[in-house]
């Protein structure tokens, strides 16, 4: 694959730490929450950021597929729900991803299809789909 941008981010202590981008554009408070034995602090979360990205990429996706179809599609919402749990497997835990895109004045057919269509562009739909390439090295 060709990359074509590459963020990078670091996180101490866990989940009730911090992270940081390497650009200082990010720079957040983690807090566990509560459902996961945590104090529930006014932290974000793993579990948050990854919704709020693949949200973002989501409707990035139907925006691109829509200009390429030349689609009017106004100014659609896309809502990423991310739960964690333990895997049914008992080796570690899982993510369940749930997307919701809301349209103003689309046919719902056509709506279907710029989904599924951004399902297929989406690099984070390709990741809770089919996984990625992971290079784990000790720093």
């Amino acid at each position: 694959m060709k990359i074509l941008y590459k963020a990078e981010a670091t996180a101490t202590g866990g989940r009730t730490g911090s992270v940081a981008s390497n650009d200082g554009r990010v720079s957040l408070t983690l807090d566990t929450p509560k459902e996961l034995g945590g104090g529930g602090g006014a932290g974000t979360n793993p579990e948050q950021l990854f919704a709020s990205g693949y949200a973002a990429c989501f409707l990035g996706a139907l925006k691109f597929v829509a200009g390429q179809r030349k689609v009017a599609i106004g100014e659609p919402r896309v809502t990423a729900q991310v739960g964690i749990g333990s895997r049914d497997d008992g080796a570690g835990f899982g993510l369940a991803i749930t997307l919701r895109v809301a349209f103003d004045g689309i046919d719902t057919a056509t709506a279907q299809s710029l989904i599924e269509a951004a399902d297929v562009v989406c690099p984070y739909s390709a990741l809770a789909r089919d996984g990625a390439a992971v290079d784990l090295a000790l720093a």
